[in-house]
């Protein structure tokens, strides 16, 4: 395994959170345990050369492909279904009267990752709007910083562990069996989804703000200064009476939240 000097890794780790606001300034092994393998296939003798490579700015690929082995984070369909319990029985039926003479919902899935979050929303919209699904305009922006994991997610196939939470119905409602161990999600359901790249540091200029934002386990990697400045951020983009869901394993403090705690992981802005 490679040696990561403490200088070199300053300089990685101040480098990521500068950029992305992720924090691994306590990661030092992770670090080395993750990349020295994929150094080793790349061609890089040191651990030096390769933050020079980096901090270049020259790679872009390079750095979401960094980036991706840093966070990885395991996910499924139907992952915390509390939330999603919450969505059905109170959110969207205030939605749908709140919505009832335009018929257009603004959800952002932000931090998609793989695609699983949003890919569920769709489902759940459209047993929820039922026939009338397609008067309403439901499509959800999901968001990722990486374009590889954004592809994935537009490819869309899945392996039966990712689907096994759902209810049977819908795996057979909802999947398109592509081969052994393989599914790939209807058309229907894709076709409801709009993925974008985009990096959770930058500013937040979407045309509309939004009815709901999920950004679950994702500010897990962010400091608290990180976290609060992007849960503003969150807030300015969600109309009066839109949520955030975060990430069972995630907290905003109390003090500096500008949302309204709702319960376990959901916030609303007044």
């Amino acid at each position: 395994m490679l040696t990561l000097t403490e200088h070199d890794f300053q300089r990685l780790y101040g480098y990521i959170k500068q950029h992305y606001g992720i924090d691994l300034s306590k990661k030092k092994q992770l670090i080395v345990s993750r990349l020295s393998n994929t150094l080793s296939a790349q061609g890089f003798k040191d651990f030096s050369t390769y933050v020079d490579h980096i901090l270049s700015g020259r790679d872009p690929e390079m750095v979401t492909a960094m980036l991706n082995k840093l966070t990885t984070n395991y996910t499924y369909f139907l992952r915390e279904e509390a939330h999603f319990k919450y969505l059905w029985d109170v959110i969207l039926p205030d939605l749908q009267k709140k919505h009832a003479r335009d018929k257009v919902l603004s959800i952002w899935s932000a931090g998609c990752s793989s695609g699983e979050e949003p890919y569920t929303i769709s489902m759940y919209l459209k047993e929820f709007f039922g026939p009338q699904a397609n008067q309403w305009d439901t499509r959800i922006l999901a968001t990722d910083i990486s374009q590889r994991i954004l592809d994935s997610a537009i490819t869309a196939v899945y392996s039966e562990e990712s689907t096994a939470a759902l209810p049977p119905a819908w795996q057979k409602k909802y999947f398109v069996k592509e081969g052994p161990d393989r599914y790939t999600v209807a058309p229907a359901i894709k076709q409801n989804v709009i993925f974008r790249t985009f990096n959770l540091m930058d500013s937040i200029t979407f045309k509309k703000k939004f009815d709901l934002i999920f950004c679950r386990n994702v500010m897990i990697y962010f400091d608290q200064t990180t976290k609060d400045a992007l849960v503003r951020r969150f807030y300015n983009a969600t109309v009066p009476g839109g949520h955030l869901f975060i990430g069972h394993s995630e907290g905003l403090t109390k003090t500096t939240c500008p949302y309204k705690y709702v319960q376990p992981a959901i916030y609303r802005k007044s």
